[in-house]
């Protein structure tokens, strides 16, 4: 997939308030099917985006080596 929900977290807030939420990219997340259809985490750049929808987000690259 050219991008894909890994985690979420529904978040509340009140006009003003701020609030620090943490989430764990683990290598699970990353897996992907090879073609001998094993499961690994393929090499490359990742493009990791948070925000409130996939239209207004922050990201950030992780690379895999």
């Amino acid at each position: 997939p050219v991008m894909e929900l890994k985690d979420f977290a529904r978040v509340t807030l009140q006009p003003g308030e701020t609030r620090t939420v943490k989430f764990t990219l683990t290598p699970d997340k990353l897996q992907a099917l090879g073609l001998d259809m094993k499961r690994r985490v393929p090499r490359g750049k990742y493009a990791i985006m948070v925000g409130r929808n996939s239209a207004e987000f922050l990201s950030d690259t992780l690379n895999v080596e």
